[in-house]
């Protein structure tokens, strides 16, 4: 029986895999404990560390630009509407988002997925450009081939220090903060309604050469992925974290690797004109087959 390393996040659909509930046909998995699980992206994509690893689509992107040997398997892990993440201190000076511009604003990482998608919006809904902020951050990409922006800056304070000195006028993610975006729900349920799909975070991956050497093993484990995301999936989901987890190639999971495609072009996290059967070529040739 073959073993495969799984890097995955504890969810309500991972844990039935990982506590052994649910097995996987001739094949047992192995579950490294990594927390928090961004910190399996780069050893993933740069080393190839893991046989099927749970990755950022952003990072994934970049991945696939860089040819790093990982391949998309379509099943989203996580996700979430990300309007409320940009935030501010209570009494900050930023009444509407396009004040935002010629201003510095905090991320851990530019190719941070949250970011991706916050970007997105505050282009698309109020007009300002990422090339108009100066973004602050912690960390640089996980695909360590990705030359930043111009105006992506590295600190070594950590965010809430400098919102709090001033450095930074707001910062994507943080407690005790009030959005930037002040009607965030409202704009929340337009934006849903217009794209028909929640902003991806997260999706799941294979290392390519085992893809293409034994697609069914491949086929074995993703059809305990996904068994395990029904088996767990209520009939009427109770919130958009619930709805962001999906399987198959839908039109709502499409919909949402469209976009992230999009926006991550237009934030030049990517520079290649991809498309979602670019991305899911080997997973149709290999596994849906």
């Amino acid at each position: 029986m073959s073993t495969y390393t799984v890097a995955v996040r504890d969810y309500a659909h991972t844990t039935p895999l990982k506590t052994g509930q649910r097995e996987v046909r001739n094949r047992t998995l192995e579950f490294p404990e990594i927390e928090p699980i961004h910190r399996a992206f780069a050893p993933m994509v740069r080393e190839l560390r893991y046989d099927v690893a749970e990755l950022a689509i952003a990072t994934y992107l970049q991945a696939w630009e860089q040819d790093k040997g990982v391949s998309l398997l379509p099943i989203v892990m996580s996700g979430r509407l990300h309007h409320n993440t940009l935030a501010q201190l209570p009494d900050g000076p930023i009444r509407h988002p396009a004040e935002l511009v010629g201003r510095r604003v905090g991320v851990r990482a530019y190719s941070q997925t949250t970011g991706l998608w916050v970007r997105g919006v505050l282009k698309e809904d109020y007009g300002v450009d990422a090339d108009r902020i100066t973004w602050v951050t912690t960390e640089g990409p996980h695909v360590a081939e990705y030359a930043e922006p111009s105006n992506v800056e590295r600190t070594d304070g950590a965010l809430k220090d400098l919102l709090w000195d001033g450095d930074i006028a707001a910062v994507i993610g943080g407690s005790g903060l009030v959005p930037v975006i002040q009607d965030w729900e409202t704009a929340e349920q337009a934006w849903s309604a217009r794209h028909r799909t929640v902003p991806i975070n997260h999706m799941l991956t294979v290392r390519t050469e085992l893809l293409r050497s034994d697609p069914e093993a491949v086929r074995d484990i993703y059809a305990a992925f996904t068994a395990s995301i029904d088996d767990t999936r209520t009939d009427t989901p109770r919130s958009v974290r619930e709805r962001a987890v999906t399987h198959g190639l839908n039109d709502t999971l499409l919909a949402g690797v469209r976009l992230a495609i999009q926006y991550a072009r237009e934030q030049r996290l990517i520079r290649s004109a991809v498309t979602p059967e670019d991305l899911f070529a080997d997973y149709t040739k290999y596994v849906a087959s």
